[in-house]
């Protein structure tokens, strides 16, 4: 199974953010609009949103993970550190995550989206993103089907999340509290990959299609289940659509 090392995989995420920003940027200020426009809304709201976004992305793993506990198809084996070992993996994996988050979204349901929404509607662009998103994620060592499938759900609700709230912070919110709940707070493998400093040792047991497999909690059926409630949800918390659909 391959492994995520902060040592190695930190560095090459902030360069992919600083990168990606930057050519967001030169793009915005080329065709006269700015980074706004394609989602990365800058005001003070957005610490709100993207701490919201954070609650919901760990309850919603969370709760996978409890079905998992409770059916037996997955064990906490105890804790893997302590003391501020523990807590500086934590705030790192924080980091990490929320740059992976911001560069993710921002890839799959912010520039491209916008590009494609434009001319094909929104919904249109969320599909056609949200199976490239799907298969950006083919190449990890250790995903399956049921894993791939959550990817592309996840998309999707995050594309509802995008929809309802107007910006990218919320999704992103959860995107990396769900990656954190996974690969720091509960030690599983995440879509194949097993991080380096975990708070939780864990093992699963079972068919993988309930218990996850290789992809850990997020390649369980349990996962899509979530994820249809928590787009459920979103519904009635954001009634009302702040992002344009654009016309055909």
């Amino acid at each position: 199974m391959q492994v995520l090392d902060l040592r190695y995989v930190f560095p090459i995420k902030i360069l992919q953010l600083l990168t990606i920003l930057l050519a967001a940027w030169i793009v915005a200020r080329r065709s006269r609009h700015s980074i706004a426009d394609y989602g990365l809304l800058w005001n003070r709201s957005i610490v709100l949103k993207f701490l919201e976004g954070s609650i919901w992305g760990f309850l919603m793993l969370s709760a996978v993970v409890g079905a998992l506990l409770v059916l037996g198809y997955m064990h906490l084996d105890g804790l893997a550190m302590r003391g501020s070992t523990g807590l500086l993996y934590g705030l790192a994996w924080i980091g990490f995550f929320t740059a992976l988050g911001i560069v993710e979204e921002f890839f799959f349901r912010g520039y491209f989206l916008w590009m494609i929404a434009r001319r094909m509607g929104f919904w249109s662009g969320a599909v056609i993103m949200a199976f490239a998103f799907g298969a950006a994620h083919l190449g990890n060592h250790g995903e399956n089907f049921f894993g791939i499938v959550q990817v592309i759900t996840f998309a999707m609700v995050a594309s509802l999340a995008l929809r309802r709230t107007g910006n990218l912070w919320f999704p992103i919110g959860i995107h990396m509290a769900w990656d954190w709940a996974q690969t720091y707070f509960y030690g599983t493998p995440d879509s194949g990959l097993i991080g380096v400093g975990h708070l939780f040792n864990s093992s699963a047991s079972g068919p993988s299609w309930l218990a996850g497999g290789s992809s850990g909690p997020e390649g369980s059926v349990f996962s899509l289940v979530v994820l249809l409630l928590a787009a459920l949800l979103i519904h009635f918390r954001f009634p009302r659509p702040l992002y344009p659909d654009y016309p055909r």
